[in-house]
């Protein structure tokens, strides 16, 4: 039987662990395979193929029972997810359903999720920038959560790596705030969204609207041929899985790539329950799984553990690795994991209308949305009631509409009419709040789900910060509107709950002092050195720019690190 039971070990041991498919857990797949590490992949949902697991890809708008709106009583059974602007009919198969994984929200927190090989790296709106040094020096510079351990210099060559990988298209647009990356093609911004760039700069000088950058192959090189990806066809129906590849996600980039090596082995419909720590060793030594569907238990070992099961889950995961070394959740010394939680603010909206450049239209979809205009608030210095700043999309187009008040024949002949609107303008605030402790997440002493695996107590909420800054966007783009000549301005203040904006981060964060955070500048534990975050819970700040670049780049360059270290058998 000792036999046996070494000869089960041998099978379930690994040289590295990831437990997450999605964008940074894909990531760690195709670095440690890449660098000849036998790698076990461990998902929790059900398996996604590249293309093939794509059922509603390349179906028209009549071939869905409710023209791509999700049914009444799907939207009743589903109150928060299908809150999210991408839960329609041609893809809510690719998200949890409320019912089927629960949680409990001590304050409203909608949390989308999407539980499947590739995660939420089939879902996201693949806006991607980079962080500058106003972003990494915020918290020391602003008094507030820790310092992060490190600066720009030290992530720049790493967001070259992945931008050259990934395929980004944008413009060098010259910004210290936003620096330029690795780009490909930019897609241009049309003649009323160039207005607005040009009215604001003249108005201004320091507010710029730039053409947003996005994870989409515009020009493809011989690296993406290379992944079996290829141009971006610009259908914009990125939410149900492309073929093409023509936008990033793990499905058709990362993973691809690193079963190719012959060093990955993925097993979906596991949830990782723990990770196991020995407390002789000093060291954790594996994790604990259940098979969604057989309940049944396996444990898996390796040298290096890479934990990425998307923010709230990394810190569920942790929170519930206990032992007598670490009551409170793995590496937990500093009694900060969980808390410290944030996210973006996406909770105010404006539009207008514009009256002039009649002479154009526009023509063909940008699948990256349009504009973006960085963040312009208390960069050099503080200038406002709030402290730090938010970024913003902007974007302008034309639709037509006709008359439909008449019956029979003129009801026809005006349907046969259609005329061009006027020019419609939009932008989104997307905000940094402030990590404080009172937002967290935490297990339920008493009630678990149907793996036994404690359910999560969600604390999140906006503050007094949240607040002014809303109120300072809505009056500073206001401003710009007017000052631009747009006109019946309308503000949308959303009051969503946070969760909505898909942009958690925390409860794991880095840090210089093992007092105070969880991980130092390699995203390691502070207290488990071969256990490694590069998700959004290791973050220690939100800044106001999207975050999945920057995980991408924080992933390569720990697993770089950790394959370093284990050479040099310190881990």
């Amino acid at each position: 039987m000792s036999n046996l039971n070494i000869d089960g070990v041998k099978k379930n041991t690994f040289d590295a662990i990831v437990i997450g498919s999605g964008i940074s857990g894909g990531w760690a797949a195709k670095e440690f395979t890449e660098k000849g590490l036998k790698t076990l992949v461990l998902e929790r949902g059900r398996d996604v193929k590249h293309i093939i697991d794509y059922p509603t890809t390349n179906k028209f708008p009549y071939e869905f029972e409710h023209r791509g709106e999700p049914a009444l009583a799907i939207k009743k059974e589903n109150p928060m997810v299908s809150k999210c602007y991408a839960f329609k009919e041609d893809s809510m198969h690719f998200f949890v359903k409320d019912k089927e994984h629960p949680y409990i929200e001590e304050k409203p927190f909608d949390w989308i999720r999407g539980y499947q090989v590739g995660g939420k790296s089939l879902l996201w709106a693949r806006q991607t920038q980079r962080w500058s040094d106003f972003d990494f020096e915020g918290p020391v510079r602003d008094d507030f959560a820790v310092d992060w351990p490190i600066r720009y210099k030290d992530i720049a060559p790493w967001y070259s790596y992945v931008e050259k990988f990934a395929g980004i298209s944008g413009n060098r647009d010259g910004l210290t705030e936003l620096p330029d990356g690795e780009f490909l093609p930019a897609y241009p911004l049309n003649a009323v969204e160039d207005y607005f760039k040009k009215s604001l700069l003249s108005k201004y000088g320091n507010r710029h609207v730039i053409s947003a950058r996005g994870a989409h192959i515009s020009q493809a090189k011989q690296i993406h041929f290379d992944q079996g990806r290829a141009q971006c066809q610009n259908r914009r129906l990125c939410q149900r899985g492309c073929p093409f590849g023509g936008y990033f996600s793990s499905n058709a980039s990362t993973l691809p790539w690193a079963q190719k090596t012959g060093n990955m082995t993925l097993r979906p419909l596991s949830v990782v329950e723990s990770v196991i720590y020995d407390d002789k060793l000093g060291r954790a030594t594996g994790v604990r799984v259940i098979d969604t569907n057989t309940k049944e238990v396996t444990e898996y070992y390796a040298k290096v553990i890479f934990v990425n099961a998307a923010a709230i889950n990394t810190n569920l995961i942790l929170l519930n690795s206990t032992s007598t070394r670490f009551p409170n959740g793995l590496g937990n010394d500093s009694g900060v994991l969980g808390k410290y939680v944030a996210f973006h603010n996406y909770s105010a909206r404006i539009s207008a209308e514009y009256d002039g450049l009649k002479q154009f239209t526009t023509d063909g979809r940008n699948p990256v949305g349009g504009g973006y205009i960085p963040r312009f608030r208390n960069l050099h210095k503080q200038e406002t009631n709030f402290k730090r700043g938010y970024a913003a999309g902007f974007s302008a187009y034309r639709g037509t509409e006709m008359n439909t008040s008449g019956i029979g024949s003129e009801l026809k002949s005006e349907l046969q009419s259609k005329r061009l609107t006027p020019w419609r303008v939009g932008s989104h605030m997307m905000g940094e709040t402030i990590p404080k402790e009172s937002n967290y997440v935490k297990l339920d002493t008493d009630r678990k789900d149907e793996w036994g695996v404690p359910l999560l107590k969600i604390s999140v909420d906006y503050d007094d910060n949240d607040v002014k800054m809303k109120k300072d966007y809505i009056e500073q783009l206001s401003e710009m509107f007017t000052t631009a000549g747009f006109t019946n301005i309308k503000v949308n203040d959303a009051s969503q709950a946070p969760g909505l904006d898909i942009h958690e981060m925390g409860g794991v964060r880095m840090g210089n002092d093992p007092k105070t955070s969880m991980l130092n500048k390699w995203h390691q534990l502070h207290a488990c050195k071969n256990v490694f975050v590069t998700d959004g819970a290791s973050m220690t700040s939100t800044s106001t720019q999207n975050p999945s670049l920057t995980y991408m780049a924080f992933t390569a360059r720990a697993v770089d690190y950790a394959v370093n270290e284990m050479k040099k058998g310190e881990l």
